[in-house]
């Protein structure tokens, strides 16, 4: 009701604007749900696509953040989940291992830069802000998120032949060295997925 109430003092072109913006922000998003990242759900032959991985990673989120090493705004948590990827509708998806270089971020910024500024830019900016806070993963928030953000794919991993490790080449090691990132939001987490990765090695999942 309160925002019902604030938005009733605005001007009637203004709001009709603002909701035309909105609208177009809605459409140019649905095209993440073409970006195809490099893992397959699991049980499934196609790969998952970008708008699928942010929905899940959510889900993760919510359930795992009773294990986060610090309080954490789960609010803050989703919404940078939910805007991290929105960069690859202009850049793609690059499998991880890959991805941490300045072009990429920088297309990915650009990209996320493009499809927020069809909104107001006030709006626009809470989430860019928000995106710059993830990438840093400085605070409590945004290094739970980036712990987060990685479960899914192992999952995938391992439930699935490690195909996209398999695919693209990737060792043992260097999937437990870029996955320890976790324990800097969730120790727990990190603990039980680390044995579940060194007991699927042992067993010769890459082999």
């Amino acid at each position: 009701m309160t925002f019902i109430a604030v938005k009733a003092g605005f001007p009637r072109g203004i709001l009709l604007q603002e909701l035309e913006d909105i609208f177009g922000f809605i459409i140019e998003l649905d095209k993440l749900k073409g970006v195809l990242r490099k893992t397959r759900p699991i049980g499934l032959q196609r790969y998952e696509n970008s708008a699928e991985h942010s929905w899940h990673v959510c889900m993760a989120a919510i359930m795992l953040r009773e294990y986060a090493n610090e309080p954490v705004d789960i609010d803050r948590v989703i919404k940078m989940l939910l805007i991290h990827d929105i960069g690859e509708i202009d850049a793609g998806d690059t499998i991880v291992y890959s991805a941490e270089t300045p072009q990429v971020k920088a297309e990915e910024e650009a990209g996320l830069r493009r499809v927020l500024g069809l909104l107001s830019e006030a709006v626009a900016q809470e989430y860019i802000d928000l995106w710059l806070e993830f990438e840093a993963g400085e605070s409590a928030d945004a290094r739970y998120a980036k712990s987060i953000d990685r479960i899914p794919p192992l999952l995938h991993n391992l439930h699935g032949d490690g195909l996209s490790w398999k695919e693209n080449a990737i060792s043992e090691q260097r999937v437990l060295n870029l996955n320890s990132r976790i324990k800097d939001g969730s120790s727990a987490v990190w603990d039980s997925l680390e044995s579940k990765l060194k007991d699927a090695f042992s067993k010769g999942l890459l082999s």
